[in-house]
């Protein structure tokens, strides 16, 4: 079996307050792993970890078979190429349309005519919903379109892994099934390997192949998507039933 994301022992602290206490996490090339948990619990960390946005206090993490603790931004600028992303807040470039946007990592990878690039973001954005919005600007599009470019932009490139921070944040319960039809489609033509955070734990189960739930900076739970439901440990039932408490006061701004 071959590992594209490996974290061993990760330890992370802002201050005194501790993010994650030792988590250890393996994602199998070409599989599909959800992470949840309460507000505050540590899992966008764990995304900025893995695309090297930040630094573990201790432990190691691997990336497609490459360490990226220590590393340095010009070190990480080849990695993060072989990544995509969809950020919870879209993180668009309001300067440019819908087509500058999808078009940028295509532009930063290199080594690809216009035409290509053209061809290839023409093609994305059909296959989100996207055609005939080309011109438009950020500010023109609904939260729902902007998800869709975010995916569009994420995926253009075929990366090996594909990390999807809370891709129906904020949308109704229609615009939600088709934005993880979108994400599924996308897969099976791929094969790429994804790690997707979601507060919606029924929408994100219906997509994943399993589900590793994140609380207090430890994971609690690991196993099928369609079984977490079904967990033994009572926070995790809680959890997916709805009836957990808050964030503790000293995980609130993880």
């Amino acid at each position: 079996m071959t590992v594209s994301i490996r974290f061993d022992n990760v330890h992370k602290r802002y201050g005194r307050r501790a993010v994650l206490a030792g988590i250890s996490l393996e994602v199998a090339r070409g599989k599909k792993l959800g992470l949840v948990g309460p507000a505050a619990s540590g899992k966008s960390v764990v995304l900025k970890l893995l695309c090297g946005l930040e630094q573990p206090d201790s432990g190691s993490i691997e990336v497609l078979g490459e360490s990226i603790v220590g590393k340095h931004e010009t070190e990480l600028g080849p990695l993060r190429r072989r990544i995509g992303m969809l950020f919870q807040n879209y993180a668009l470039f309001d300067f440019l349309s819908v087509e500058g946007n999808v078009a940028f990592p295509l532009e930063q990878r290199g080594g690809l005519d216009a035409s290509h690039i053209a061809d290839r973001v023409a093609q994305r954005l059909r296959a989100v919903g996207l055609h005939g919005s080309e011109h438009k600007l950020p500010a023109e599009l609904s939260g729902g379109m902007k998800k869709r470019v975010g995916i569009a932009r994420a995926t253009v490139a075929d990366a090996e892994i594909v990390v999807y921070d809370e891709p129906s944040a904020g949308l109704d319960p229609v615009t939600t099934q088709k934005i993880y039809d979108l994400l599924a489609d996308d897969h099976a033509r791929t094969g790429a390997t994804v790690l997707a955070v979601s507060s919606d734990v029924v929408a994100l189960a219906r997509f994943v192949d399993e589900i590793a739930f994140l609380y207090r900076g430890a994971i609690l739970y690991r196993g099928p998507a369609s079984t977490i439901a079904d967990a033994t440990d009572p926070i995790v039932r809680q959890f997916v039933r709805g009836e957990l408490a808050g964030p503790l006061d000293h995980e609130r701004h993880a």
